[in-house]
């Protein structure tokens, strides 16, 4: 079934489903953080066809998310390998890690992820980039950026929290 494109929304969000909202997208950048590059290997970590699996990466490199690496001269064989664009994902499926992990794991989380730096299990948690307070939907309040075109990208009022 094809989707409708989000190309011409005037969103952020829809703009970066446009990138990585199909099904086995954040699955295949999920597996790129941890460590997997090669495209056997994605394939039977996933259970993908192998033709849906193409398809995802090519469009994950024509995107700017992942990069074709070769590894391999005859026959060519690539690395698909996390670009900046890629690794700027992090804290998007981090936050839907988290979210899962709360809501649809009840045996408890099947990752967790330990900070390098002290050795223990982390949790990511958003704060304010200015004064360092916690962050949650009730702390902010949307208003027109500076990329706001023609249309109206917030509702008339507040939305219920």
């Amino acid at each position: 079934m094809q989707r409708t494109s989000f190309r011409a929304m005037d969103c952020s969000v829809a703009q970066c489903l446009e990138v990585v909202g199909e099904w086995w997208s954040m699955l295949i950048v999920r597996d790129a953080f941890l460590g997997v590059t090669r495209f056997d290997d994605f394939q039977s970590r996933l259970g993908i066809s192998r033709n849906v699996l193409n398809q995802r990466l090519s469009h994950l490199v024509g995107e700017g998310v992942l990069e074709r690496v070769p590894y391999q001269e005859r026959p060519t064989r690539w690395d698909y390998r996390l670009t900046d664009k890629g690794r700027d994902l992090w804290h998007v499926l981090t936050a839907m890690r988290q979210w899962g992990d709360r809501w649809a794991a009840p045996g408890g989380a099947p990752v967790q992820l330990v900070h390098r730096a002290c050795g223990h299990v982390a949790e990511a948690v958003p704060t304010c980039s200015e004064c360092g307070e916690a962050l949650d939907a009730r702390a902010m309040r949307a208003v027109a950026g500076p990329g706001r075109g023609g249309g109206s990208v917030l509702p008339r009022r507040p939305a219920p929290s």
